[in-house]
């Protein structure tokens, strides 16, 4: 599995052997990254591609320096039980 961010089209996606599997779609603001959507292609449900993908995204977010709003259900979740990613999230949330 590969996690990459792709600004052009707002979202971080991840690829499962060359194939993209998923991704999360973000409105970028600047210093904040707004995480909207998170969507897994059917085929790869159950198997942690979403979680893999969001942990990957939010290791990206703090290297980058930056915060986060989880307005997406699934981030704001993952967020929720993985509380060592909750200093991302932006008090202005």
């Amino acid at each position: 599995m590969t996690v990459r961010d792709n600004p052009e089209q707002s979202r971080y996606e991840i690829t499962v052997d060359g194939q993209l599997a998923g991704f999360v779609v973000y409105r970028d603001g600047g210093d904040t990254l707004t995480m909207v959507h998170t969507e897994v292609d059917p085929e790869w449900e159950g198997q942690g591609v979403g979680s893999a993908l969001v942990k990957e995204a939010l290791d990206d977010v703090r290297a980058r320096g930056l915060e986060i709003r989880p307005t997406c259900p699934f981030v704001a979740e993952y967020v929720k039980r993985h509380p060592e990613y909750g200093d991302l999230v932006s008090s202005a949330s």
